[in-house]
This record gives C-alpha cells, sequence and structure tokens, in this order.
C-alpha cells in the first residue's frame, strides 16, 4: 500500500533557519530508535514528505551511541550496547522499508549510522571540535550536560536528579550528535541543509540564535517537524531528543 503522507508544519529555529529552507536543498531527518513516535508509517511518510520536498535527504540514527544513555540509566556497558544494537537494527530495518516502498534508488545511501559517521573525515573534524570545546570551555560543557540533565531527569526513577557521573556518562550521545546539528550539510557534501526533529530543544534554539561559544556551519540550519493533525488532537506526548524510550 502506499504511503500516505501527513501533513507536516515546518518551523525553522532561526531566521537563517527560514533563509536555508527556501533553498529545499538537503534535510537530514533525525530518528530516535526508542522513541515510539518513529512507527513504520511515520517513517514511510517521512520518507515521502522528504523525498517530495528536498532535492536529497538522509536518515540519521544515533544507532549505537544510544547505549550511553543507558549506561547513564544504570545499565552495564555490555548490556546496553546490547539493547541499543537490537533497536538500531529493528529501526534501520523500518527505514530500508519505507524508502524501498518509494522505489528510492540505493536506499542504505540515505541513512547515516554512527558506522558511516565514523568513517567520514568531516565528521571526524566536527566531532573532534565538539569535544575539545567540552574539555576547554566551561560554559559550552555546562550547556551540553544542562540538556542531557534535561534528558535523564524525566527517565530516573522516582524522579531522582540525575548525579554528576550520570551526566559524565550521558553527555556522550549529545557530544555525539551535535556535529550534525551543526554541519549535516558539510558532512554529506550540501551546501544547504536542515537538520529535522519533531520538537524543540532549548539547546538548539540558543544555538541555531548562536548566543553559545560554537555555532552551526553558514547554510546550516534546524527545522521542527510536526504532523498537523497530531498536534491538533494532541493524543501524544512527544519525547525529547536524545532520550531512548
Amino acid at each position: 500500500m502506499e504511503a500516505v503522507m501527513a501533513v507536516y508544519a515546518m518551523e525553522p529555529l532561526s531566521g537563517e533557519c527560514a533563509t536555508v529552507l527556501r533553498h529545499n536543498e538537503h534535510v537530514c531527518i533525525g530518528v530516535s530508535p526508542f522513541n515510539s513516535y518513529f512507527s513504520p508509517e511515520r517513517l514511510a511518510s517521512l520518507a515521502k514528505w522528504a523525498y517530495g520536498t528536498f532535492a536529497s535527504f538522509h536518515f540519521f540514527v544515533p544507532d549505537e551511541i544510544t547505549s550511553y544513555t543507558f549506561e547513564a540509566l544504570g545499565y552495564p556497558a555490555s548490556r546496553a550496547r546490547q539493547k541499543a544494537h537490537r533497536q538500531a537494527r529493528y529501526t534501520h530495518n523500518k527505514i530500508h522499508a519505507a524508502l524501498a516502498a518509494l522505489s528510492v534508488p540505493n536506499p542504505g545511501d540515505h541513512v547515516l549510522g554512527m558506522a558511516q559517521l565514523n568513517a567520514n573525515p568531516r565528521y571526524v573534524e566536527l566531532y573532534d571540535r565538539v569535544n575539545e570545546l567540552f574539555v576547554e570551555s566551561e560554559a559550552f560543557r555546562d550547556a551540553c550536560l544542562d540538556a542531557t540533565r534535561w534528558v535523564l531527569d524525566g527517565k530516573l526513577a522516582d524522579g531522582c536528579p540525575a548525579t554528576p557521573e550520570q551526566l559524565n556518562l550521558g553527555v556522550r550521545y549529545f557530544l555525539a550528535e551535535l556535529p550534525l546539528f551543526a554541519g549535516s550539510g558539510y558532512v554529506v557534501g550540501a551546501r544547504h541543509s536542515l537538520f529535522a526533529y519533531h520538537q524543540r530543544v532549548r539547546f538548539l534554539e540558543r544555538f541555531f540564535n548562536r548566543e553559545l561559544e560554537w555555532a552551526p556551519r553558514s547554510g546550516q540550519g534546524f527545522l521542527v517537524v510536526r504532523d498537523t493533525v497530531s498536534e491538533e488532537s494532541r493524543g501524544r506526548e512527544l519525547t525529547a531528543l536524545g532520550i531512548a524510550s
């Protein structure tokens, strides 16, 4: 059966992001492997939207790095990696099925997992810069840890706040994602690119308004993409970016 494309409301995070959107050159859709929002039907709809709206597109699956969130939540490292690997494989399969249904040539070329990114020199360049800033800049480090705290505080039992140790474990996930927020176009070779997700994140609002020590590359934007029907029905709570749920 042909996927029916939902009607998506597109909200650029800043004026510069709106300028990038007008080029319709490239979009990188973030997919959280443990988030039930990304059902097979949702992924099929997003694939159809991206394929019909932009000149090129990718899905980003933070597959193996999801284990960092589980470690922060108390799972042993080996168990965390096992859970992340199993769910990542399922997520990759759902995306490939969605792209195959659209007869997208070479569907695997439209999916960015950590194996592909770690072999990409431009991603590695941005990732190295992120880690340098995290070590050298207290303000940047605090902003990253605060973003991680927001994620973990909603997942810990009994509403307990995240400990410094948990934050330093969990922030590795966020640091590995940041290069895509800062330069998904740079990574894939597009002059103009938008990273797309279905929820606003305070860190990224500050980042794209250039309030932090590091800033997005020229031609890079962020797009909040919401299903207008779901927004009107208010029937589903959207989970935060990076939450393994």
